[in-house]
């Protein structure tokens, strides 16, 4: 099972244990909300467009409204189910390549977003798979930054994802190093080595899912 079709069965889970009405890491957003989210993303390609593209947003958000207004557990199944097989989303290398980042950080949105959570002890492979992922997005999430950042695993293997001094050092697991780069500021755990103004500048960068 590849590690996007693991993160939706697992998400779908948990959201059906948690309800409607939990809270999630995405601000402004509960569980139902969320499950709303995905929904339009790969079930509506009208609606997906939105995310990327500013003029469209309000549409997104009138779809996403509509499937809110759902049953929620309609809606925790049609998420378990995944996309319709005419979506791009249900390819194989589509939902490798568009899903595992999408599906792991909302399930931690979900998992975190409860008090007492602690990070998953996940296993070598799936690391070593994340922190490919890592490095495809880091320049992108980084790209405005006014300085240089070296991203480190625990085990020494490091990258330079943006030239530049004076720099900084983010060391930690690489689903925690992802869930950095996508906004999860406070909810990462990794260590942060570096000068405080480069340090103060993160809190500006980052990617949406």
């Amino acid at each position: 099972m590849s590690i996007a079709r693991y993160e939706r069965a697992q998400l779908a889970t948990l959201l059906g244990e948690l309800g409607p009405d939990a809270p999630t890491l995405c601000e402004g957003w509960t569980t139902r909300d969320l499950a709303a989210h995905l929904l339009a993303r790969e079930r509506r390609a009208d609606a997906a467009v939105g995310l990327v593209v500013a003029a469209l947003a309000g549409h997104t958000a009138s779809v996403q409204e509509g499937y809110a207004r759902r049953p929620y557990d309609e809606l925790v199944t049609m998420v378990r189910d995944g996309p319709p097989r005419w979506s791009a989303f249900g390819w194989g290398p589509a939902d490798r390549l568009l899903n595992t980042t999408e599906y792991l950080v909302h399930h931690e949105d979900v998992r975190r977003a409860r008090q007492g959570w602690t990070p998953r002890r996940l296993p070598a492979t799936v690391q070593d798979r994340l922190w490919l992922t890592v490095r495809g997005r880091a320049r992108m999430a980084l790209r405005h930054l006014p300085g240089g950042v070296e991203l480190r695993r625990p085990d020494g293997t490091a990258i330079v994802a943006r030239e530049g001094e004076p720099r900084v050092t983010l060391t930690g697991e690489p689903a925690e190093l992802l869930l950095y780069l996508f906004g999860r500021r406070d909810h990462a755990r990794l260590e942060i080595d570096g000068p405080p103004e480069v340090r103060d500048a993160l809190d500006g960068t980052g990617l949406t899912v």
